[in-house]
């Protein structure tokens, strides 16, 4: 039973060949080599990143993190609390605590486009997950119409089958009559 691409294209996609994507032609070859399409990505994927992706995954993993949150409100509320009660006049930075907006100021500055970095990151990754899900699932679509046209087949050639044995049966029946009618008509 050889199929082609544009065969199965034909059948299974109702499309034509030339409107297929080459991903669906991959898989439609797949479907023809009997191989697998899916992979696990998340190995694929690791070791394409560098050690600044990395670090950047890693910042914003802290950085987004309810540990990150709560440690760096009780940072403030340290550094707030040193300067205005247990150093009283002589705090390094007193009230409006200019140094401290400073330090907030310079790692927000740093630490959005280190998260958005990953997130355009995550995005990509994201987007090769889709690809790969809908190439997984084309498989199974076609391996599960290739399935039931097999079944329809089987149960094709099982019914034609059956209509010749009840055929056999029938003349078998007829010859049984034509034996037993004149043997009954003659006394």
């Amino acid at each position: 039973m050889n199929k082609t691409v544009p065969e199965l294209a034909n059948r299974w996609l109702k499309r034509t060949p030339e409107t297929l994507t080459e991903l669906e032609r991959q898989v439609l070859q797949s479907a023809i080599d009997r191989k697998l399409v899916s992979q696990n990505l998340n190995d694929r994927l690791a070791g394409l990143q560098d050690a600044g992706d990395r670090i950047a995954d890693a910042i914003a993993r802290i950085g987004g993190s309810w540990t990150f949150i709560l440690s760096f409100i009780a940072f403030l509320i340290f550094w707030i609390g040193a300067n205005w009660w247990l150093l009283g006049q002589k705090s390094f930075d007193p009230y409006p605590f200019i140094f401290l907006n400073l330090v907030l100021s310079m790692i927000a500055a740093l630490q959005a486009p280190v998260i958005m970095m990953s997130q355009n990151r995550q995005a990509a990754r994201d987007r090769i997950d889709a690809t790969h899900d809908y190439e997984v699932n084309l498989k199974a679509e076609i391996e599960i119409m290739a399935l039931h046209e097999k079944l329809d087949e089987l149960r094709h050639s099982q019914i034609i089958g059956m209509r010749d044995e009840i055929a056999q049966i029938a003349e078998q029946l007829k010859r049984i009559d034509e034996r037993l009618t004149p043997q009954t008509s003659s006394p």
